[in-house]
């Protein structure tokens, strides 16, 4: 699987940054673990995988979609008390008020969502998916689009704990 070369960087929901700064990108990258990579910047850092697989339904069937990135997220951000956040963009507007559902090798979590991307509902839920994660060889993710559009994405979690351990040692703060 290819990385893409460059990840953006929504900054105004990662970092609490204005809406300017949400269309800065980012290419540092400084460990690559596998399918994850790790990228440091001065306001923090994040281990994030792109989908290995992804499959988009409407009506039961397969359909073609443009969708953005599709990326899986887990950032520390020191100075906002942000350690092991568990973030997803599916590269489109999710339904609103909708729930997408992480499955990890049987173990199942709800993020909840806005505009294009959805989070746990708490620092202990980062915990659990953490852990999940790090045990686990897959991660999936079901979610629904605004225009109706079911989406399922899979993600290898090979590499993952080396790729956290990493971004959190280098923002530990």
């Amino acid at each position: 699987m290819k990385f893409p070369k460059t990840i953006a960087l929504c900054a105004t929901l990662m970092f609490g940054a204005t809406p300017l700064m949400a269309q800065q990108v980012s290419t540092n990258v400084v460990a690559s673990e596998t399918a994850w990579s790790v990228f440091e910047e001065t306001q923090g850092c994040w281990a994030v995988a792109t989908a290995k697989e992804s499959v988009n339904k409407r009506d039961g069937k397969v359909v073609a979609v443009r969708r953005g990135d599709i990326l899986l997220y887990v950032t520390y951000v020191p100075s906002q008390n942000v350690a092991g956040q568990v973030s997803f963009t599916g590269g489109y507007p999710f339904k609103d008020n909708s729930i997408i559902t992480v499955d990890v090798d049987g173990s199942k979590f709800e993020f909840f969502v806005q505009g294009e991307w959805a989070w746990t509902k708490s620092k202990d839920d980062d915990a659990k998916v953490i852990a999940a994660m790090k045990r686990g060889s897959n991660a999936v993710i079901n979610a629904q689009s605004s225009r109706g559009t079911k989406t399922s994405d899979t993600f290898s979690l090979l590499g993952f704990t080396a790729a956290t351990d990493e971004a959190a040692k280098r923002c530990s703060g």
